[in-house]
């Protein structure tokens, strides 16, 4: 009877022990989860660029002398043919009389040669004369014409230099600076020119691509910038200096013919449309090229957890148990990841708080109405 009691005692003291010695296992912890769906997504790639003109033209004198007018200001817009500047015509109008009365003297060469042809042939005939004069008199004539051509183009030489002393505009645009005034002494061999003229109907807008880029780039749309197929290529944007988009769409529609040897990038050309003259000639901005990509799933950056150069995310098994996945990120839009590998369609991973999970961890799902992840696909 004492030895039952005694055993009854030690289960009891045992069984109290065992009971303190229990640790009641944690509640699952709460947490937003996200879920993955199927979208086309398109992310954008930035960079540098310098517009220019359709044309971009230096105004420079073809003849020297004095600015005797200027017909336009700084910063006016021209039409083709109108005159700019006028430069001191009357040493080249009377170089174009000289020119003239020599021409005419010329002329008058070849009918006394003529003459002298006219005279000595009859007396050839009849034997009076030999024909040696008969043959320098045609020599003379020859001479004498010869020098009618050589005033003629002489004549129009000083025509065209005449023409020279007033200039036009050769293009539609916009007139730069005006360094020279009137009075100012001007000529062909000038370092700087009278202006610069730019017709900015259209501009051309210069960008680079490293080598990488322009791989990728190049592939994303079956090689079109190699096989110069340019039409495939999609429309691209310009931002401006102040982070606006500008109005119209531009189209690639030139790529260098080879990479910069220096810079390891190759030079592309975009053209927009500039019909209401907001782009100037040295205007800078920045080229958005838009990617498609499909079969990419999209991730809020929030979701994720950086390690060792490694982004990872939490994603649930059935049992809305967590465990640590690495994942590959291919690029950005705005706040998210584009992942390669690592997930896929019908997956969930939690999308805050984080920072104290660890593999095998229980959550309680959260499921809002922004919950929901996009993979690209066409």
């Amino acid at each position: 009877m004492k030895a039952t009691t005694l055993l009854i005692a030690i289960s009891f003291l045992y069984s109290c022990s065992n009971e303190k010695l229990q640790v009641a296992a944690p509640a699952a912890q709460s947490l937003p989860v996200i879920a993955i769906n199927t979208s086309t997504e398109t992310t954008f790639l930035d960079y540098p660029a310098s517009i220019q003109g359709a044309v971009d033209v230096e105004i420079r004198p073809q003849v020297s002398g004095y600015l005797e007018h200027l017909y336009v200001n700084e910063g006016a817009a021209v039409k083709a043919g109108q005159p700019l500047f006028k430069i001191n015509e009357l040493p080249y109008r009377e170089q174009l009389n000289n020119a003239k009365a020599n021409l005419r003297a010329a002329e008058a060469s070849v009918l006394n040669a003529q003459l002298e042809i006219d005279k000595l042939l009859p007396l050839v005939q009849n034997k009076v004369v030999s024909e040696i004069q008969l043959q320098s008199a045609k020599t003379a004539h020859q001479i004498a014409l010869a020098t009618v051509s050589q005033a003629k183009a002489t004549v129009a030489t000083a025509q065209i230099n005449l023409g020279y002393t007033l200039i036009k505009a050769p293009v539609s645009g916009y007139i730069g600076r005006l360094p020279k005034k009137q009075g100012s002494l001007v000529s062909a061999a000038d370092p700087m020119p009278l202006t610069q003229l730019s017709d900015v109907h259209e501009v051309h807008v210069y960008f680079s691509l490293a080598e990488a880029d322009f791989v990728a780039f190049n592939a994303k749309y079956d090689n079109a910038a190699s096989t110069g197929n340019l039409k495939k290529l999609p429309p691209v944007s310009l931002l401006l200096t102040d982070n606006q988009a500008y109005a119209h769409k531009g189209h690639i529609d030139m790529v260098d013919g080879q990479f910069d040897k220096n810079t390891g990038a190759i030079t592309l050309r975009a053209t927009f449309s500039n019909d209401k003259g907001v782009l100037r000639s040295g205007n800078t901005g920045t080229v958005r090229l838009s990617l498609q990509h499909e079969g990419t799933i999209l991730i809020p950056q929030s979701a994720t957890v950086e390690m060792q150069d490694k982004v990872f995310v939490y994603t649930l098994d059935k049992d809305n148990k967590v465990s640590r996945q690495p994942v590959k990120v291919i690029g950005m839009s705005g706040t998210n990841y584009l992942i390669s590998n690592g997930l896929k369609t019908g997956d969930r991973i939690v999308a805050k708080g984080m920072d104290l999970l660890k593999d095998g961890d229980a959550v309680k799902p959260e499921i809002s109405k922004e919950s929901t992840l996009k993979v690209a696909v066409n």
